[in-house]
């Protein structure tokens, strides 16, 4: 999309496109998600939107000014998409983990969109939703205000940037993923002690190890951190409610 502005009053006209399909914000970013997920980031241009919806390309100026704009709403929608299925429990440490690994899965889910959107801020209503939940977690933990935002920062961009990572190496063919899983047994797993001493006395550990994502381990480790914290704040009593 060009940088086009359409002036809100002519947006989001509910009549049919000639292919019968009456437009929505909504529709327009499923149909984006999934030709991200279908054909990459190359998917994702005005003609091939209006060609998959049944409309006339222009017709998505009604909704969104550009590809960017269109590219927020989808970081918004993938945000949105993790906190419908989020219940927190009243736990802070848990709700947090709960909640980091669904925001993990969820970009896993959508891989192409993922690596596209997590690095990006788009002031948007499930994004505010979100800052103001993981806050209150932390603020009704008895994290202060400073801390608390700290550790927001920390949690939504360790998660932010493994989903990133983990969606980008998932965005590989697979047999490319399969390749470089590999070196870990063909190349590390084989060099001698004599000189890698480090790597071949934990050899074994490497091989099982790094064909799985660690966001899982990271993730535990900023919660315990986390936790000490509090437990300077508070004392050690009541540090993991």
């Amino acid at each position: 999309m060009t940088d086009r502005v359409v002036p809100p009053a002519a947006r989001r006209r509910r009549r049919p496109t000639k292919a019968g399909v009456v437009l929505t914000e909504e529709l327009i970013v499923d149909t984006a998600m999934r030709l991200l997920k279908e054909h990459g980031a190359d998917a994702l241009t005005v003609r091939r939107l209006g060609r998959a919806l049944g409309a006339d390309p222009t017709a998505l100026y009604r909704y969104f000014r550009d590809t960017d704009d269109l590219l927020l709403a989808i970081a918004d929608e993938l945000i949105g998409r993790t906190l419908s299925v989020w219940r927190p429990t009243g736990v802070w440490r848990a709700d947090l983990w709960d909640l980091g690994l669904r925001m993990h899965a969820g970009a896993l889910a959508h891989p192409q969109a993922s690596v596209l959107s997590a690095y990006r801020v788009t002031g948007r209503v499930h994004e505010i939703e979100a800052v103001e939940t993981i806050l209150g977690v932390l603020r009704r933990a008895g994290f202060p205000d400073r801390e608390a935002v700290r550790i927001y920062h920390a949690f939504v961009d360790q998660a932010l940037a493994f989903a990133a990572l983990d969606a980008a190496n998932a965005s590989l063919p697979r047999t490319a993923r399969e390749a470089e899983t590999e070196v870990w047994r063909t190349t590390y797993a084989r060099l001698p002690a004599e000189t890698h001493p480090n790597i071949a006395a934990t050899a074994r550990h490497l091989v099982a190890d790094m064909r799985h994502g660690s966001y899982p381990v990271a993730l535990g480790l900023l919660l315990s951190a986390a936790a000490a914290r509090l437990a300077e704040v508070k004392g050690p009593t009541d540090a993991g409610r």
